[in-house]
This record gives structure tokens, sequence and C-alpha cells, in this order.
């Protein structure tokens, strides 16, 4: 039986949860499906509340290990990830028009008004916080706009183990790198990083999103409207394709990171779990997203595919949207993962046709059926009568179309070359 109070508890973390602040703990071993397991692992727990936890702070999610067998056989999945991002840097690909901005000086200081200063940012308030560092609400004294910067110090996030041969630093910067690549209207952007070698400090400027995010509000008797949540499903699945495309899985969505603007926009945001992969082989080992957003096949302990474990996610975040409640949530942690991969998809009868069977194919249990993004932009429910989701021309690919135009070009003009001199 659902517990109303838990989805009110999870709504009411408010913003701060969407900017990326993850507590990484080192990875829980979970049982084996079948195993016994006390009941220790309260449903605070997969509703991301905090545990075991001096700091009065809060965080997205908790890591928890589904993989069986030695890690350090293999490669981490975060170094890879790493590797591929520096080589793509390093080689120019990535879809961005302008870089990040990138600043190794900090100056800290006061406005007339006795406001503390970053650089050019004036401090107006404190609007989350979370086991790494805290985010704060900024204006810019050049452009006049309001922007969220997410503050570290950098001694914290070395001391902060958070696997055996890796600190928060490691996750911190893997965001950092990650979100360096990426431009898109569905996701949070980067705007800056300062980075002064001579002192403590670390900053990330993010756009600053006002808007309420994507359950807030909702109520307890019954989640958004089908057309508000038709609007916000576009908006995620725009934005999940494009992070698919570029062969990187998110590895967390659900409502906690997913803001909204005050124009009603979509955006995701905390990628501090997300991983980049050379090519389709999307294999991962480790589920580092929460619990009750989690796939059948995360659960089971084996390996599975991170775009379609993206998926499933977006499956339970449009049926929180609809209903306010969670298609799977049991006392526990291990029953929780019980109803994930046993029990059977619970729907109204008297709900519309179309967007039960979209429901059934997000949330469907086997991943080799479960439904593609690709299937779900072009599903009759989602098309609405607002047309097929807009497709989004990057910035890599327009630079790669031009590229092939102009090398199509040079082999006409080659070619017309040979035949005039023949």
């Amino acid at each position: 039986m659902f517990k109303s109070y838990s989805f009110t508890r999870v709504t009411q973390m408010g913003c701060c949860g969407c900017f990326g602040f993850a507590f990484t703990r080192k990875p829980k071993r979970l049982a084996k499906r079948n195993a016994h397991m006390g009941n220790h692992a309260s449903q605070e727990l997969l509703l991301n509340e905090e545990i075991e936890d001096e700091d009065d702070c809060s965080y997205n999610g908790d890591v928890t290990d589904t993989g069986n067998g030695d890690d350090a056989e293999m490669r981490s999945p975060t170094k890879r990830s790493e590797e591929i991002i520096m080589y793509r840097t390093q080689h120019g690909l990535i879809c961005r028009e302008f870089p990040v901005k990138e600043t190794h000086r900090l100056i800290r200081s006061e406005d007339e008004d006795g406001n503390k200063m970053v650089n050019e940012y004036v401090r107006e308030c404190k609007i989350g916080s979370g086991s790494y560092g805290k985010v704060v609400l900024y204006r810019s004294s050049v452009d006049g706009k309001h922007y969220a910067i997410k503050a570290f110090h950098k001694s914290h996030l070395l001391k902060l183990r958070v696997a055996p041969c890796e600190t928060a630093m490691t996750d911190v910067l893997r965001e950092v790198l990650i979100m360096k690549m990426l431009e898109h209207p569905n996701i949070v952007n980067l705007i800056e990083v300062i980075d002064d070698p001579t002192t403590d400090h670390f900053y990330m400027v993010l756009e600053y999103v006002e808007g309420k995010w994507v359950c807030e509000g909702s109520g307890l008797q019954g989640g958004l409207g089908e057309d508000q949540a038709r609007k916000y499903l576009r908006d995620i699945v725009s934005g999940l394709m494009y992070l698919h495309s570029h062969n990187i899985v998110h590895g967390d969505i659900k409502p906690d990171n997913l803001l909204v603007t005050a124009g009603s926009t979509v955006k995701i945001g905390d990628f501090s779990v997300s991983q980049v992969f050379e090519d389709d082989n999307d294999e991962l080992r480790r589920s580092p997203g929460t619990p009750v957003f989690t796939a059948p096949e995360c659960c089971l302990g084996l390996t599975y595919g991170g775009k379609a474990a993206d998926t499933w996610a977006v499956g339970v975040t449009l049926y929180c949207m609809l209903f306010a409640k969670y298609p799977f949530l049991g006392d526990t942690l291990q029953d929780t993962y019980d109803k994930i991969v046993n029990n059977p998809l619970s729907l109204p009868d008297h709900m519309n046709p179309l967007l039960k069977n979209l429901i059934e194919g997000l949330l469907c249990k086997d991943p080799r059926e479960r439904m593609t993004l690709g299937a779900v932009a072009e599903h009759a429910w989602v098309i609405g009568e607002e047309g097929p989701i807009p497709q989004y021309l990057c910035w890599c690919k327009r630079k790669r179309l031009e590229r092939e135009g102009s090398d199509d070009g040079s082999r006409s003009d080659n070619q017309a070359h040979s035949d005039i001199s023949v």
C-alpha cells in the first residue's frame, strides 16, 4: 500500500536537490533478491531522506551497488567516463557553440551595500545545501541576471571518500566535465567555472531556473492533469534523447532533478552520477540512482543498459506526475526492489487508454521489450494536438552537416574540374 506522506516528504525537499548535490556514499552491497534482509532500511532511504549522516544537509539519492564480483577486476566507470570526456574535449568533440567560461582568478569582495561578492556576482541568498557544498543565488553586476552558484571547498571534496580509490572531487569534476560538453534547451546550462589554484574555493555558475519542479503543487489527491504532464514529458524526452544521442546516461532521472522555468519548460539537472560511453555499448554494473526509480534489471545483481534504465525512470516520473505516488514502494529497501521486479503494474481502469499504453510501455519490466525514447516521442498520447516532439539540431550535428556539405561541394567541384580537363 502506498503511503501518501512519503511522497509529500519527497516533494517538500524543494529546488535545492535539483542542482545536483548528491551525497555519494561508498556503495552498499545489496543482498541477493531472494536472500534474507532485515527491516533496517526504512522508506526514508527509498525516498531520498538522510540516514547515518552527521551533516544537516540534503542529498540526491543513495548509491547502491547491485553488481556481483570484485569491482577491482573492471575499470572504474567514472574513470572511463573521464577518459572519454577528455578525449572529446581535446579533439573538439563537444556540443557547444561557445565554450563554458573558465576563470582562474577569484576575488571575494563586497558591493556598496555590504553584500558579499564573488568576482562579478553579488550574493543574494542561499537556496540549497548538500554534503558537497551549498547553492547560492547570485546576481551578475555585469548583465543583471540571476545565477545559481554551487560553491565547494576543494579540501573538503578531497577528504570525502566515496569509493576505495575515489573522493568527492572525482564526482564534482566529472559533473563539470559532462556539463561543459552539453547545450540543449532542456538541460540546465553551465555558464562558468571559477577555480583559483591559490584558494580553496571552487564554483560552478549555472543558469538560474526560477520555476517549480515537476511534482511541486500536484497535491495528494491526484497529480498533474494530462495536458501538463504531457508538456513536461515532451521536454524530458527531448533532453534525454539529446543526452543518449551523445552517449551519456543520466543515471538519476526523477522529479527532484527536473527544474521547471517560469515559462513551464523542463530542464534536466544534476549530472553527479552520469556516465559517458564511447559508443552504443551503455553497459553498467552499478546503479547509483534513487531506489524507487530503479529499473528491475538494476535490482537483480546483473549488468544492465543505462539508457533503458533511464527510460524506466522516465516512466516512474510520469507515473508520479499523474498520480502523486510511486508505482512500486515497499516498507524496506529489499521490499521495494522485490515489488519493482515482481509486482505487476497497477493502473486505474478508467484512465485514457493511450496514456495507459504509454505507461505500460515505459514500465515494461523486460528492458528488451521496454519502449524506447524514440517510440515515446512518436506515441499518439505524447504527440497529442501539438504534433511530434521537435527535432533539436544540436551544435555538433550542425557542424557535421556543414562539414559534410562542404565536402560534397568540394567533391562536386573536383569532379567538374576533372570533367572539364578530360
